[in-house]
């Protein structure tokens, strides 16, 4: 009888399961993995240093390709960054703003993390009602940027502009008649509040359908209890953050321990789990939607009752307004130098994160005094979380594999920036 030997394996990067760019090598003991080394360098981003040839605000659209399913999240780190090494403070109801697009970002990144996840490990269903609630916040960020995906909103010493007073609608055509364009456009009669909360009255009830799917599956709970188990304590020595280290029963959440903008103002708890398995990450991330819903909610309700500026007065950082521009001389030299030099930032350091939807994303910046970062370092909440994958694997099988690099959720982007 042949005698039965490890063997090394390609994992990736073609395999559906790893999302394209992530080349796995296994050494396996038949079906069992004995090792697992993630290979990175398929998307190459150079963010870093691509930073440091551009100007200030023309880095702020890099930051949406880096975690391309969290933008504003990227943005919000990199211009908090800058606001602290320039000693401003944007106005009240841009940080409400900000609040809410983070906690829209968080749904928006959870949906497509729970629909992909899921159809890695076999249940089909989930995804495209995933995608169902993702159309909604995805016209949320084109009602307020102009673009679906890379936002580039945030600025710094504010947001862009403010909320708009009406949402995209939809149009009869071959695919959809008027009966399907009236009952689409229902909820997008009036502004992009009113779409916003419309959208938060409904979800729970989404989110109930999602865990009648998965929750008590019984499939779901085989391909997920027990695999991946992380302690406490390991979760903190490997730098895990956000659900990776709250799945194993870390009450750890910036929001809450390192409150920034007006999230001490917000009503919110912490879902953390006990096990620290694929399915404590799982239930974490559920209860995180819901409540980021209630933050947003409560967010809508504060910027409906006050009206305000959403970006600093300053015209060393933010572009005064066109009217104004047109009628003045000094506002137009502002302009120009603000969009062909761009802004100087005083010399310094400065680290600034936020409880992205994946863990702490964080931006260590550098300036010497010009127009250009001196030196961007980006911190990637995925980056640690992939290099434990060799620990979470062991002892387990292929199959497995597959469930433990849907729960860390990584997008490439960042780990490989």
């Amino acid at each position: 009888m042949a005698e039965i030997q490890n063997y090394t394996m390609n994992f990736g990067p073609q395999h559906p399961a790893a999302h394209g760019v992530l080349r796995l090598v296994l050494e396996l003991d038949g079906e069992i993995i004995e090792r697992a080394d993630p290979h990175i360098g398929l998307l190459h981003r150079a963010t870093e240093k691509l930073a440091e040839h551009k100007t200030y605000i023309q880095s702020v659209p890099y930051m949406d390709r880096l975690d391309y399913v969290s933008m504003m999240a990227n943005e919000h780190a990199y211009v908090m960054a800058i606001e602290k090494l320039c000693g401003v403070s944007p106005p009240l109801r841009a940080r409400y703003i900000r609040v809410m697009f983070d906690e829209i970002t968080r749904i928006l990144n959870h949906l497509l993390w729970i629909g992909a996840h899921a159809l890695d490990v076999g249940a089909m269903s989930m995804f495209l009602y995933a995608f169902r609630e993702r159309e909604d916040l995805m016209d949320c960020y084109e009602a307020v940027s102009g673009a679906r995906l890379h936002a580039a909103y945030y600025r710094p010493g504010g947001v862009y502009r403010d909320l708009p007073e009406e949402m995209p609608q939809y149009k009869p055509s071959k695919f959809k008649s008027e009966k399907d364009v009236r009952a689409l456009n229902e909820a997008r009669q009036g502004t992009l509040l009113d779409f916003i909360e419309d959208f938060a009255r409904r979800f729970p009830a989404r989110v109930d359908e999602y865990e009648t799917l998965l929750t008590d599956n019984r499939i779901w709970k085989q391909r997920t209890v027990g695999i991946g188990v992380v302690a406490p304590e390991r979760a903190i020595a490997l730098g895990f953050t956000g659900p990776m280290l709250r799945g194993s029963g870390v009450e750890w959440d910036l929001r809450k321990k390192q409150p920034y903008e007006v999230y001490d103002k917000m009503q919110f708890a912490i879902p953390v789990g006990a096990n620290g398995d694929c399915y404590d990450r799982y239930l974490v991330r559920m209860a995180e939607m819901r409540q980021a819903n209630e933050i947003i909610k409560q967010c809508a309700k504060w910027l409906r009752e006050n009206p305000g500026e959403v970006i600093t007065e300053s015209h060393k950082l933010a572009p005064p307004s066109r009217e104004s521009m047109k009628n003045n001389m000094e506002e137009l030299i502002h302009h120009f130098k603000l969009f062909t030099e761009g802004m100087h930032v005083p010399a310094g350091e400065a680290y600034c994160a936020v409880e992205h939807p994946k863990g702490e994303f964080g931006i260590y910046l550098v300036s010497d005094g010009a127009n250009k970062p001196y030196r961007l370092k980006i911190r990637a909440p995925g980056f640690a979380h992939l290099a434990a994958m060799d620990e979470m694997a062991r002892g387990h099988m292929i199959a497995d594999a597959v469930a433990i690099i849907g729960t860390m959720d990584i997008v490439f982007g960042e780990i490989d920036r």
